[in-house]
């Protein structure tokens, strides 16, 4: 993102950062207010069952996604002992890659609908962009944070759906290895293996499937 500042785009940079924040500030809160649902009050006492950003980003990651195209929100705070659902855990982690696919969803038809009504020139490319980044972010959001390794969503989610022993092997693992995993995983992203490049590509080729409103 940072190289957006060095080329002068920046109104591009500005939209992209607030697409960003709006994103990660709806993945946390969807954790949030599914846990507070299964009676987990832990997110709600410490104020994060909210949409305002500045209880949910971390200063420090949002400098790394513009510095390093890498960075973090605060992870939302839960205790399993106040859950009243044995699928609690596995709903809470699913919770915040599905407020990215809801936010996908409505960002698109959303600009499709102010389209066919009239509330938005065709040609305006800022609003196109808006729409689209802040669609393509929450989708790439979403697949990242599917990812079962280290502590991205995707290794809660992961063990529900594997046998008794092998969910207790991959836990046994992801807890001592899974950091390291994925600390390696951004590592070869930067050394130019297109890792992120191809979930880039994957989230837009997504988009256009998430687009119900007919023009």
């Amino acid at each position: 993102m940072i190289n957006l500042i060095y080329q002068g785009q920046w109104p591009l940079f500005v939209m992209i950062l607030m697409a960003l924040i709006l994103s990660l500030s709806c993945h946390e809160f969807g954790h949030a207010f599914t846990a507070w649902r299964f009676g987990d009050p832990t997110a709600k006492n410490a104020g994060r069952l909210t949409l305002n950003p500045l209880a949910h980003i971390d200063p420090m990651g949002l400098l790394m996604v513009v510095f390093v195209g890498f960075g973090y929100a605060k992870p939302v705070p839960t205790n399993p002992r106040f859950f009243n659902s044995r699928y609690a855990e596995l709903l809470v982690a699913a919770a915040g890659p599905a407020m990215n696919l809801l936010l996908a969803i409505v960002s698109i038809n959303l600009f499709l609908l102010g389209v066919k009504w009239g509330w938005i020139h065709p040609a305006d490319p800022r609003a196109a962009m808006f729409f689209f980044y802040l669609a393509q972010i929450n989708l790439l959001l979403m697949i990242f944070n599917l990812l079962p390794i280290g502590a991205l969503d995707g290794h809660y989610i992961l063990p529900y759906f594997l046998p008794r022993r092998v969910s207790a092997a991959y836990r046994y693992y992801n807890e001592r290895y899974g950091n390291y995993a994925l600390l390696a995983l951004v590592a070869l992203a930067i050394l130019g293996v297109p890792i992120f490049s191809t979930m880039i590509g994957l989230s837009q080729g997504l988009v256009g499937l998430l687009a119900f409103v007919s023009p």
